[in-house]
């Protein structure tokens, strides 16, 4: 199998193979390693040129790379001077629910468009967020989540295959949390979460049933269910449609929650 070692400065990074894994993948997790460990918050990658000759693929594949990390939030483009590593965003605990005792709690009725199921190898930060190996495959889990039939959120998911074996036979179409609990003896009780605005795509506003641009609310969850990992999901919620409400303490208070408060 043909490859080419690709390398920042003196330093080695990944190499870039001709196999099943696309190489515009391949480079994204290059930059994104490149991006939070050899670079900083601010600092500016290599150009598109360069990229290109580092890791000998087409300008198509090196944008298409560094697209799916501005929409991670890795990196952010500023117009007319370059494309940077994102400045690390602040970030606030929230309430541990899912979607739908979220919305049973608030008096509505949750339900879910199941878009796709598929077994898939992560991405590399997903993987390492899963305590993955490199080779191991994931049930990669995309749904609309609605309110009384209104789309609220867009959900793509990524969960162990060892632990969920035969996932896509289960009904996905309520509480994942609550599958988990009673199909395979997982209870989710702790989860690390980051917040942060975008912009919808115009395929994720179709998907949301929202016009291009709308602001979203952006929830990246890992979820554990006691030490073991289960769930990495990104979560793109319609701001118009939602919003976190926050009771804030002092510091030394250990009372202190957030919410989530849908529209």
């Amino acid at each position: 199998m043909a490859t080419r070692q690709a390398s920042q400065g003196s330093q080695a990074t990944r190499v870039v193979t001709v196999g099943p894994r696309p190489k515009h993948a391949q480079v994204r997790d290059a930059l994104a390693e490149l991006a939070t460990t050899e670079l900083g918050p601010d600092a500016a990658i290599p150009s598109e040129r360069e990229l290109m000759a580092t890791y000998a693929v087409s300008r198509d594949t090196v944008r298409k790379a560094i697209n799916a990390l501005v929409g991670d939030g890795l990196l952010v483009k500023v117009h007319g001077r370059g494309t940077f590593v994102a400045r690390p965003r602040l970030e606030t605990q929230l309430h541990l629910a899912s979607f739908s005792q979220d919305m049973r709690r608030r008096g509505f009725t949750p339900s879910t468009r199941l878009l796709a199921i598929e077994l898939a190898q992560p991405p590399a930060e997903v993987a390492k967020a899963l305590g993955l190996d490199r080779t191991a495959m994931a049930w990669k889990v995309d749904r609309v989540r609605l309110a009384d039939d209104e789309p609220i959120a867009l959900e793509n998911g990524w969960h162990p295959a060892s632990l969920l074996p035969g996932l896509d036979r289960h009904d996905l179409g309520g509480s994942l949390y609550e599958l988990l609990a009673h199909e395979y003896g997982l209870v989710i009780d702790s989860a690390e979460q980051t917040l942060w605005g975008e912009s919808a795509s115009e395929v994720v506003a179709a998907r949301l049933d929202a016009p291009a641009h709308t602001p979203l609310l952006v929830f990246r969850r890992v979820s554990k269910a006691g030490p073991r990992p289960v769930e990495y999901v990104v979560s793109r919620y319609r701001g118009d449609r939602y919003e976190v409400h926050m009771s804030l303490g002092r510091d030394s208070d250990p009372g202190s929650t957030t919410e989530g408060k849908q529209q």
